[in-house]
């Protein structure tokens, strides 16, 4: 299962970039739909460490990484969306100025790095829960990217800097649904993480066997 390691090593990296460049640049230019998908890839981010290390730790650790990493892509990821959408609110009745350029740019650059990270995740994702949970985040992800950059276009062309918060408002909801039927569709693996195999041999624990 190296080639896991390797997918997950090279996903960090290339989320950490995404988070970091979102994060910054969302708070220089007052756009909150740009902040809110980098908290997205920021949760994201430790769901990949942790599913990093349950593939290089022993296997009674690993199974514990492993319901903490889907917690962090999946429950964790409802709350940051919630706190986020509640401050859009706030910003729709008491808009602020938005650089409706940056979002555009930037967030243009997240989709196409989104999508990097979901290619790094399809092989590995095929065989395990975790990883398919964040393969498929990713790839939404890459969708998700691109509605800064329409906020941006509106906020540019309409000189109304409430459209921000609207796609921010927006963003949340898909991450709160797309959550939450990706785990009722898995909840088994995601929530008993035992079935699902992390590379450790499969003498250890026969009842792995079954990816």
């Amino acid at each position: 299962m190296a080639h896991h390691q390797r997918a997950l090593a090279g996903a960090v990296v290339l989320n950490t970039a995404i988070s970091a460049v979102e994060a910054v640049a969302g708070f220089k230019s007052g756009s909150l739909s740009l902040v809110m998908d980098g908290a997205h890839n920021l949760s994201d981010e430790m769901a990949f460490i942790f599913l990093y290390l349950a593939f290089i730790l022993s296997q009674g650790v690993s199974r514990h990484l492993l319901r903490t990493a889907n917690l962090f892509n999946s429950l964790g990821l409802v709350a940051i969306s919630g706190l986020l959408a509640w401050q859009a609110v706030e910003r729709f009745l008491n808009p602020i100025p938005v650089q409706g350029a940056v979002p555009i740019v930037v967030g243009i650059a997240a989709a196409a790095a989104n999508w990097g990270v979901a290619r790094l995740l399809w092989r590995p994702g095929r065989n395990n829960a975790g990883i398919r949970l964040a393969y498929i985040h990713n790839m939404g992800d890459v969708y998700v990217s691109l509605a800064p950059v329409l906020a941006g276009l509106l906020v540019i062309f309409t000189e109304r800097s409430v459209f921000d918060p609207i796609f921010a408002c927006a963003i949340a909801a898909w991450i709160i649904l797309s959550t939450a039927r990706e785990v009722l569709g898995s909840r088994e693996e995601l929530i008993w993480p035992e079935k699902i195999v992390c590379g450790h041999s499969d003498h250890d624990r026969p009842e792995l066997a079954t990816g």
